[in-house]
């Protein structure tokens, strides 16, 4: 299994994103996604999940109206678009799988995270 995620980069405060992340090896519609975040010196938080069907999602608070996670199960990839950028938004972000067995609530914890994506760094500049 791979996740690829890519987007990432250097964007000045206020500025907008949009985070990809293409797997493989896997039969991408049996799986919820998310994307967490890990700033330096921070533990890994969630930021946002979608159910296998694109149907549902949920966000961390704070991003609730700044970010849009969506999927194409065609194309095996799930996106996180993000705006109004803020310097507190800098992290190396990552997409993590979940079998759609679970309730897309329990991704906030982590439960049933099986595979991770290596990451992409978004650094947000003042």
């Amino acid at each position: 299994v791979q996740l690829q995620a890519s987007g990432g980069g250097l964007v000045l405060a206020g500025g907008s994103l949009r985070l990809s992340c293409a797997a493989s090896g896997l039969t991408f519609r049996l799986y919820n996604m998310g994307w967490f975040r890990q700033a330096p010196g921070k533990e890994r938080e969630f930021v946002a999940a979608i159910t296998w069907s694109g149907t549902s999602t949920l966000y961390e608070d704070s991003v609730k109206d700044q970010f849009t996670i969506s999927r194409d199960n065609a194309k095996n990839t799930v996106y996180l678009q993000m705006n109004s950028l803020k310097p507190e938004d800098t992290a190396v972000y990552y997409c993590a799988t979940q079998p759609n067995s679970y309730p897309i609530m329990t991704m906030k914890t982590k439960a049933g995270v099986n595979y991770w994506g290596k990451g992409t760094l978004v650094t947000v500049s003042s």
